[in-house]
């Protein structure tokens, strides 16, 4: 009987002692994914937030320049693939169609100084500035919490516990290849 019970004893201390090792390390993975998803539900807050503000914005320009509905339906249609993608390469993609939409339209703005001058404009264009601040706060938020979390995913001995318990690097919200370029804004008038 004592020749079993020594062994068994071994084998149960060695169990107890991996699982006090991988309990706060699976713990820790836990936590650090929900705040990687906690920041990510905030980009998705600040583009719904975004999205709400443009149809009011499209709108004020639509009542000074009707005829610049190319401009108008860019928009509209980079705000529905925004609204429909998943994923933070498809969101990011879709964010710098936007953000290349809204530009074009800041320059269709510059030919119209009633609108310039118009308060509604003024406040949702300060509101829609506010907004892109904070997404660019919330990506910059998620990207750290996504590289704490995939530095732990890496890191001896959490990859050996990500690797048993299915935890896998998270993908970065990054910006669209096309985001590099500078934008070529021409506010000459054309019609001297």
């Amino acid at each position: 009987m004592k020749k079993v019970l020594g062994p068994l004893i071994t084998v149960v201390i060695i169990l107890v002692v991996l699982g006090a090792m991988l309990i706060p390390s699976y713990n820790k993975f836990v936590t650090l994914e929900e705040n990687v998803d906690q920041s990510y539900a905030q980009i998705e807050n600040q583009l719904q937030r975004r999205m709400d503000l443009i149809p009011n914005l499209v709108n004020t320009v639509k009542g000074f320049a009707s005829h610049e509905e190319k401009v108008l339906g860019d928009i509209a249609d980079a705000r529905a693939r925004l609204g429909s993608a998943s994923g933070p390469e498809e969101q990011a993609a879709a964010n710098d169609a936007l953000d290349g939409a809204l530009g074009r339209l800041l320059v269709v703005v510059e030919n119209y100084p009633d609108l310039k001058a118009n308060q509604n404009f003024i406040q949702l264009q300060d509101e829609l500035a506010g907004t892109e601040n904070r997404i660019g706060v919330a990506r910059m938020d998620y990207n750290e919490e996504v590289a704490n979390f995939n530095r732990q995913v890496k890191r001896f001995p959490g990859k050996i516990v990500a690797s048993v318990f299915g935890f896998d690097e998270k993908e970065y919200f990054k910006a669209d290849e096309g985001a590099k370029e500078v934008p070529k804004v021409d506010f000459r008038n054309d019609e001297q």
